[in-house]
C-alpha cells in the first residue's frame, strides 16, 4: 500500500524518478547536502539514483508543496538506525530547499510523522539528530517537541567530515503532553 500523508500545506508522498529534476534541483546546492550528511548532487542523472537507491526506501517521502505540486525537500521515518533500535522506535530526518527554508514546511512534515509514529506504527519514542551549528535543524526539533537526550562527539559522516552530533528524544507521554 502507497502511504501518503497530508498537512494544511503539504503532500508528503514517496518519491518517484520523474522528481530527479526537483530533487537536483535543490540537492546540487552546497548548503543542503553536507549539513545532512551527503555530498551535493552532480547532476539529475545522479540524483535519480539516489531516488532510486535510497529516497525510494520505505518511509521515505518527498514534501510536496499542495499550491505547486512539486516536491521541495525530503522526510522520511527510519527504523533500525543506531538510535532507533527497537521495534518500537523511529528516527525523523529531512532536508529542505534553500528557497523554501523559514516558512515552518519542515516542522509541518515532522509533527505529521510524529502524529503516523505514535498513532499509527506503535512508537513509544522518536530520535532525530543534527550537527552542532546546524541551528535551523536544531530549532526544528525543538519545535515539534523534541528534547536533547545526548551527543556524540567526533562522529565522521559519509564525506570524511568530523561532527559533534546532537541526538534528541521524544516519547509517545511527551508528545501526548503537547
Amino acid at each position: 500500500m502507497i502511504m501518503v500523508m497530508e498537512t494544511e500545506r503539504l503532500i508528503l508522498r514517496p518519491w518517484t524518478e520523474a522528481d530527479a529534476e526537483d530533487v537536483y534541483r535543490y540537492a546540487k546546492d552546497p548548503e543542503i547536502g553536507p549539513a545532512a550528511g551527503w555530498k551535493p548532487h552532480e547532476s539529475v542523472e545522479e540524483s535519480r539514483a539516489v531516488i532510486r537507491d535510497i529516497l525510494s526506501a520505505e518511509g521515505t517521502y518527498a514534501v510536496v508543496l499542495k499550491e505547486t505540486g512539486l516536491p521541495v525537500g525530503s522526510i522520511g521515518i527510519m527504523r533500525n538506525t543506531d538510535h532507533a533500535k527497537g521495534e518500537d522506535t523511529a528516527e525523523i530526518g529531512y532536508w529542505l530547499g534553500k528557497p523554501y527554508w523559514g516558512r515552518g514546511l519542515i516542522p509541518e512534515a515532522v509533527r505529521e510523522c510524529l502524529r503516523r509514529c505514535f498513532a499509527e506504527l506503535n512508537c513509544s519514542e522518536v530520535w532525530c539528530c543534527y550537527y552542532a551549528g546546524n541551528e535551523k535543524s536544531r530549532r526544528v526539533q525543538e519545535k515539534c517537541g523534541f528534547r536533547y537526550h545526548h551527543k556524540i562527539e567526533n562522529c565522521v559522516n559519509s564525506l570524511g567530515v568530523c561532527h559533534t552530533v546532537y541526538v534528541n528524544r521524544i516519547t509517545k507521554a511527551e508528545y501526548e503532553e503537547r
